[in-house]
């Protein structure tokens, strides 16, 4: 029996696989300007966690299986000083909180297959989330698995070239612990581009000196809970007066 293939239905495919094609390539070209800083982030990742003591597998599996960017970091430190288990989930609970709030604009609805809605949820980062915020209704299920694939793999690829520079320094490098505080410098500065936030960084330092002068032993958390507690009371101070809706 002779198979009759219709033209047209040929064409349909042919079309369909040069849509995915372009999509896929605007995903990863919208990837590279956030790539040239996750990479060399990356290395200090890598770096961190081999001159630290930890088994070299931390690396790739945090990136892997807890791809955070910057709690990777501070979790290299809470790994070394053996902290609990129970102040290892509070705090990546708390520095990651942020993402609830990335979910009411991010464009997640434009996927359709579970699995890959599944590990684009697990995939939303800051970058992610800048990237794509200035448009969102222009986000297609291809591009935007493709953006974040790329991203993710900046930063393993850049923690497994921090083990392998690691590996070739002959001496340590001391202060490399700083580049989790230079980041999060950078974040609040960038944050912070208008004068109506300034009393949100007052209160973050007020909160971490209060903190360190009461338990200094838990000062990091309990900055973080008092931060969160007078950022609710100044929301319901500027909503009394109408300043926010």
């Amino acid at each position: 029996m002779a198979v009759v293939c219709d033209d047209s239905d040929v064409g349909d495919v042919t079309r369909d696989r040069g849509w995915r094609r372009r999509e896929l390539l605007a995903g990863i070209r919208a990837s590279l300007s956030a790539g040239l800083g996750l990479f060399p982030l990356g290395i200090a990742f890598g770096l961190l966690v081999y001159q630290s003591g930890l088994p070299l597998w931390v690396a790739p599996a945090l990136s892997v299986f807890g791809y955070a960017g910057s709690l990777e970091l501070l979790l290299v430190g809470l790994m070394t000083t053996a902290t609990p288990l129970a102040a290892i989930a509070l705090t990546t609970l708390l520095v990651n909180f942020r993402h609830v709030f990335y979910a009411f604009s991010f464009p997640i609805g434009a996927i359709r297959h579970p699995l890959a809605k599944v590990y684009s949820v697990y995939a939303l980062t800051d970058e992610t989330y800048a990237i794509t915020a200035t448009r969102p209704d222009t986000w297609t299920s291809w591009r935007l698995i493709a953006l974040q694939a790329s991203l993710q793999s900046y930063w393993v690829l850049g923690g497994l070239a921090g083990l392998l520079v690691g590996s070739l320094l002959p001496e340590r490098i001391d202060g490399l612990e700083f580049a989790l505080c230079a980041l999060f410098i950078t974040l609040t500065l960038d944050a912070a581009r208008r004068w109506d936030q300034v009393p949100s960084l007052l209160l973050a330092g007020l909160s971490f000196a209060i903190a360190v002068v009461a338990v200094p032993g838990q000062a990091l958390f309990a900055s973080m809970l008092l931060f969160l507690l007078l950022l609710a009371i100044r929301f319901a101070v500027a909503r009394q007066r109408g300043t926010v809706t």
